[in-house]
């Protein structure tokens, strides 16, 4: 990633949402600060949102974030998995739960809408993304809540549990982990030692996350979207099959394991509004969201 800035997928996804405010109707997730943190006008979405036309050139990383936007059932998914996510994470605060933490936040805006007093909010990233979000936090007057704590981890020289702990988070009450956009960018050892290190919460515990689901129909092309992840500085690492992540899982002490294709989860929102031209959208077809607790 970039030691200056956030991750160009972290800015796709930011866009994406931004673009569904103002592209989608039905709305699947209502961020009326996800333009504001960006900085950008409608009219800058707008150009972002349309299609390219020809050969993008030499900057990867601008048609990469015109793909993201402007790809509909892609731009979907990613209002999508937020909404399961907040919406899981509203389940478990009625049930109890008091604190969350969002792994990989990105420049996520959950924290700054938090309908749920009393729920503390640990947003979870590399300190250049989280200053670069700070400084965006502050020239668009958005403030940051009390019950917010920001946890810079750099992975290369600190360990998840020794900066949470720092940073007031509580191993032995129960929690959410929010965990969207990341693991494939995961070894596959990394990403078992977070689901570990969950897993050693108290209960009860659950976490979300999406993945790439690596099956014989969907390899060629999920190569050829890791090729283009690659070609910007952002290679993607691990994919797992359903039944093997379900297993892993469960052998962690998670008890209850829902995995829904995405397609699934956004229809489960937009009913027969989420008819796409070919089923099921080739980008979509790998992609899955799950949720693990107990």
């Amino acid at each position: 990633m970039d030691n200056e800035g956030p991750s160009r997928t972290a800015l796709v996804t930011a866009y994406a949402r931004a673009y569904h405010q103002i592209a989608d109707r039905p709305v699947i997730l209502s961020d009326p600060l996800a333009a504001p943190l960006l900085g950008v006008t409608v009219e800058e979405l707008t150009d972002v949102g349309r299609p390219a036309e020809g050969d993008p050139g030499s900057d990867a990383g601008m048609g990469m974030l015109r793909l993201g936007v402007a790809d509909r059932p892609r731009r979907l998914f990613f209002a999508a998995r937020a909404r399961f996510a907040e919406d899981r994470v509203a389940e478990a605060v009625a049930a109890g739960v008091r604190q969350v933490v969002i792994l990989g936040a990105g420049l996520d805006t959950f924290a700054y809408r938090n309908p749920n007093p009393g729920l503390r909010v640990f947003e979870v990233d590399h300190p250049a993304t989280q200053a670069w979000k700070r400084q965006r936090l502050a020239a668009s007057g958005i403030d940051q809540p009390e019950q917010l704590t920001f946890v810079p981890v750099d992975f290369e020289t600190d360990t998840l549990a020794t900066r949470l702990e720092a940073a007031g988070f509580s191993r032995t009450d129960p929690a959410a982990f929010v965990w969207l956009g990341v693991v494939f960018y995961l070894t596959p050892d990394a990403a078992r030692a977070t689901l570990e290190y969950i897993a050693g919460q108290s209960e009860p515990v659950e976490v979300i996350f999406d993945y790439l689901a690596d099956t014989d129909e969907d390899r060629a092309q999920l190569r050829a979207r890791a090729n283009r992840a690659a070609a910007v500085g952002e290679p993607w690492f691990s994919y797992f099959t359903p039944d093997g992540i379900a297993a892993q899982l469960r052998a962690l002490g998670f008890t209850d394991v829902e995995d829904h294709a995405a397609t699934d989860v956004i229809a489960g929102y937009l009913g027969e509004s989420a008819e796409f031209e070919g089923e099921p959208p080739e980008s979509l077809r790998p992609v899955r969201i799950l949720r693990a607790s107990r």
